[in-house]
């Protein structure tokens, strides 16, 4: 910097900018350029000394951080359990908000590797901060393709068989939905059997972990390939089982909402075609559940009846379904009142048909309605 290596004299500026002995007026007209000079050295070298200054903070910053990194792989690598969580909690910790310090965790040789060893230990505190820290490592888009091998995916399958630890079965589902988020690893997934792994996971018991394991066969079976698994897996029945329990709405929606993908596909679709009392369960929901889960069933009835004709008789012959649907379209969502009329329309159309069998009641009472 040349500027930056000026040197200044104390006197020679001392001497320039003194009280002047002669004109005045002259004399301010020749300082001024001087001082405009001056001010406009010292800004240069101010602005080209703080740029170095912000630099080297920010090579320093980086630095300290590959030492910061490479130490706690140390302390994890050791004999020490105290050693490894305090060690756990500090890469936590820098990976929870920063895309840049996740990156920079990832490219350091052996960390993914020596993470996923760490949940295989008996301390599950240890598990539960190594899964913590790779589900952080997920959330970078660039991350997910190489952080889902076939490996890593069996071993999280593996987890969910085996592990009764609410907090870790969350982790690793964590994991699975944010890894599946990235297409190109839906297909992954499909073929390590991890559809099976998870429908049979929500088949047991109900656990702290149910939502997240719905999650996680939410985003996979938006795939058609690992829609096929799911229905032959029997996941139609599993999900309406769940629906129908009065387990919390928070399960019932998800369900639901894994019922209507897997009911964009015609194996999903004919599914729920087959099941009995298919068109009495969603009834049931758009009867008495949250206005979340009655959208929910609305698509899933929408899809029925314009693929079977059998699904509207049935609706037809329920007394209560026709002011139900009546009710939602009025005092519903704007989403679920559209879905709402949407069904009533082809109740409608469906009992204007000769060959139906439906309820004779229902016409005239729409057309009141209109």
């Amino acid at each position: 910097m040349a500027v930056a290596r000026q040197i200044i004299d104390r006197e020679t500026i001392k001497s320039t900018f003194s009280r002047p002995r002669g004109n005045p007026a002259s004399t301010r007209r020749s300082v001024r350029p001087l001082v405009s000079k001056y001010v406009e050295d010292i800004s240069c070298v101010n602005f080209e000394i703080a740029a170095a200054s912000w630099k080297t903070s920010k090579t320093m910053s980086a630095t300290r951080l590959r030492e910061t990194i490479t130490e706690c792989l140390a302390d994890v690598l050791s004999d020490s359990v105290n050693a490894q969580r305090k060690a756990l909690r500090t890469l936590a910790s820098l990976t929870k908000v920063s895309p840049q310090n996740r990156s920079l965790l990832a490219q350091t040789d052996g960390v993914v590797s020596t993470l996923l060893t760490l949940t295989k230990i008996s301390s599950s505190i240890i598990r539960i901060l190594a899964l913590s820290i790779l589900f952080k490592l997920s959330l970078n888009p660039d991350l997910k393709w190489n952080l889902a091998e076939m490996e890593t995916i069996h071993l999280l399958n593996s987890i969910i068989l085996s592990t009764s630890s609410p907090e870790i079965n969350r982790l690793v589902c964590s994991l699975i939905c944010s890894l599946a988020m990235l297409d190109k690893n839906k297909a992954k997934f499909g073929v390590a059997g991890t559809v099976q792994v998870l429908v049979s996971a929500i088949s047991g018991p109900r656990c702290p972990a149910s939502h997240h394991l719905l999650s996680s066969l939410a985003e996979l079976v938006q795939l058609h390939g690992n829609c096929t698994v799911a229905v032959r897996s029997g996941a139609v029945q599993v999900l309406i089982g769940v629906v129908e329990s009065t387990d919390g709405e928070d399960l019932a929606g998800t369900s639901l909402a894994v019922l209507g993908h897997l009911a964009r596909f015609n194996e999903g679709l004919n599914a729920l075609i087959r099941t009995d009392q298919i068109v009495s369960s969603m009834l049931s929901v758009l009867r008495g559940r949250c206005i979340l889960s009655k959208e929910g069933a609305a698509e899933i009835l929408l899809r029925l009846f314009d693929e079977s004709e059998g699904c509207v008789r049935d609706a037809l012959r329920l007394p209560e379904f026709s002011s139900v649907l009546a009710d939602i379209s009025v005092r519903g969502s704007s989403k679920a009142r559209e879905k709402a009329n949407q069904l009533l329309k082809k109740m409608v159309d469906a009992n204007l048909d000769p060959y139906t069998d439906g309820n004779s009641l229902f016409l005239p009472w729409y057309q009141r309605g209109c």
